[in-house]
C-alpha cells in the first residue's frame, strides 16, 4: 500500500471510529484509534501514516510523536473535505 492509500484508509478509520463535528471535522482519541482490531490490521505502522496524513494535511494533533499508552488522550482532527470534493466513502 503506498502512502496516498494509506491516507486514505486513514481518514475512513477516522470517521467510523471518530466523533462528527458540527464544523465537519472528525476527531478521535489516539488511544481510540490504536487500540482498535482493524486498524490493527490495516496499519502496520499507524504512527507513520498519521505522520504522513499530518504532513499533508489531513490531520492535525499536538505534539510530533504519539506513543501508545503516553499519549492515548491525544486528539486527532481530521479537517472536513474541502468543497468540490468527493466525501471520503465509509464500508
Amino acid at each position: 500500500m503506498n502512502v496516498e492509500e494509506e491516507v486514505g484508509r486513514l481518514k475512513e478509520e477516522i470517521q467510523r471510529l471518530g466523533q462528527l463535528q458540527s464544523d465537519g471535522t472528525y476527531k478521535v482519541k489516539f488511544g481510540v484509534l490504536f487500540n482498535d482490531d482493524k486498524c490493527a490490521n490495516i496499519f502496520e505502522a499507524l504512527v507513520g501514516t498519521l505522520r504522513a496524513a499530518k504532513k499533508r494535511k489531513v490531520v492535525t494533533y499536538e505534539g510530533e510523536l504519539l506513543l501508545q499508552g503516553v499519549h492515548d488522550n491525544v486528539e486527532i482532527t481530521l479537517f472536513a473535505p474541502s468543497p468540490g470534493t468527493a466525501p471520503v466513502a465509509t464500508a
